[in-house]
């Protein structure tokens, strides 16, 4: 059990490694949320357009990063089938996608 000085300290002089452990937490909060939010809503469209989703369409972009879920986004603009949200996408100088290769998976 603590003692009430050493609660006082701690509730007073907050350590930096707390302070910074959840300002770390509250960004990648935010970019999960982002992530989610974004493989939720081009599923929907992709329902929308395409009829079901198959499982492998689930399963890509479930497991997407941003960045690869915004690039099949604007593939899905122009799509005639759901195979083209997910046609391979020459990768721009500076413009990673974390190593993930595009495309079907098996």
């Amino acid at each position: 059990m603590m003692s009430q000085f050493a609660r006082d300290v701690i509730a007073r002089e907050k350590p930096e490694w707390l302070n910074q452990g959840r300002m770390e937490g509250r960004m990648e909060g935010r970019m999960e949320g982002r992530q989610e939010e974004a493989a939720s809503l081009l599923l929907k469209l992709i329902r929308h357009k395409f009829g079901p989703a198959p499982d492998w369409v689930i399963k890509q972009i479930k497991t997407a990063h941003l960045k690869r879920i915004e690039a099949w986004s604007d593939n899905f603009v122009f799509a005639t089938s759901v195979e083209e949200v997910f046609a391979p996408q020459p990768v721009v100088s500076g413009d990673s996608m974390d190593g993930e290769s595009p495309g079907k998976v098996s």
